[in-house]
């Protein structure tokens, strides 16, 4: 679709359908709730199409919007990125210190009366996102080797600190200051898998084709050719994945208004704080525009597949958990892509640093 969009009047040189992303994806969240709403049974029989505990539409479509992104990756120039530790040592900072403490501090301030969605959202705020936050990304001409390597980081980082961070959280934290205590039941392999499905696949499937395709067909092919062709499908991907989350739950979110407002006012709050912090961070430590829109946005977003799947092994499909769990990604869409129109104007306020290698020469929209 679009290429690099250069500073200035930013909206004004996108193309027709990236200028209105924001109307294509409310009509498709507008579409999915009118799904589950006036389809009887539309959302049980959604969340049944299950392999191990995974939602097949789901999975079919995360993996058909990351496929593509992952392909335009230029795995040869990611080394850059490994050793920018002004990068890599920040979003490892607000994924996973600032990013679950927030969370936790949001969860009690706004809902100290209701502990099944505050053990929720709690919940949300360990997940770090390791797969919407890739098309996000691409969306605000964010850095998508940088972006690679992030998703990769936090993938490892959540195999391995998920189910300590949701014990101190919940268990260790509030029985220090005196709160009610909840256990979390969730095992490594359930996260793990979750990494490998909604990661591994596509990004071996992106390195592959890259990989393949430059060696027959040359990388002039690849970038002129083949990657205009398949990029589209990742905002197919995107939209079909937000009508069918919003047609999972479209009945309970129309049914509880208020209960979902509850639940969605702090999560406003942390997406807010943790962009905007992240961006005031990235600027002050001397990153270029497309590596502090990388870090923003995979500090914000959060793998809203893993929170709900554990909230609902842990409590169960119908419990308040798994509606906050729900709610997260219901909230986090329209959010999100709000910040992406946020973050292409604010490039007017960024210079490259001579020391950092220059923005990619081919970052495009999806």
């Amino acid at each position: 679709m679009s290429t690099a969009v250069p500073e200035g009047n930013v909206a004004g040189r996108l193309s027709f359908v990236d200028r209105y992303l924001a109307v294509w994806i409310l009509a498709a969240m507008a579409v999915g709730l009118g799904l589950g709403r006036l389809v009887p049974g539309l959302g049980d029989a959604l969340a049944k199409v299950t392999v191990t505990g995974v939602s097949l539409p789901i999975a079919l479509g995360l993996l058909v919007m990351m496929y593509p992104v992952l392909a335009k990756v230029r795995y040869d120039r990611i080394g850059t990125v490994t050793r920018d530790r002004r990068l890599l040592l920040p979003s490892l900072l607000l994924n996973w210190v600032a990013g679950p403490a927030l969370m936790f501090a949001l969860a009690w301030l706004f809902l100290p009366d209701l502990p099944a969605y505050r053990t929720g959202l709690i919940i949300v705020g360990l997940a770090r996102c390791i797969a919407m936050v890739i098309i996000w990304n691409d969306l605000a001409c964010g850095h998508r080797e940088a972006a690679a390597v992030l998703v990769a980081l936090n993938s490892v980082f959540q195999v391995i600190a998920f189910s300590a961070l949701g014990w101190f959280y919940l268990s260790v934290l509030p029985g220090r200051l005196g709160l009610e205590q909840t256990a979390l039941d969730v095992s490594v392999w359930e996260i793990a898998r979750s990494v490998l499905i909604f990661l591994g696949i596509p990004l071996a499937a992106g390195y592959l084709t890259r990989r393949i395709g430059e060696k027959t067909k040359g990388r002039a092919w690849y970038e002129t050719k083949l990657v205009p062709r398949i990029g589209p499908f990742a905002l197919y991907g995107l939209l079909f994945t937000i009508v069918i989350l919003f047609a999972l739950q479209g009945d309970a979110i129309t049914s509880q208004p208020l209960d979902v407002a509850r639940i969605a006012l702090p999560l406003l709050v942390y997406f807010a704080v943790m962009w905007a912090g992240s961006m005031a961070l990235g600027r002050a430590v001397g990153l270029d525009h497309s590596r502090t829109t990388t870090l923003a946005f995979t500090a914000a977003g959060n793998n809203f597949e893993l929170a709900i799947a554990v909230a609902v092994a842990t409590f169960g499909a119908t419990s308040g958990q798994a509606l906050a769990g729900v709610v997260g990604p219901l909230i986090e869409v329209p959010a999100l892509i709000g910040l992406v129109y946020v973050a292409l104007y604010a490039r007017r306020y960024f210079t490259a640093p001579a020391a950092l290698p220059a923005p990619q020469e081919d970052s495009a929209h999806v």
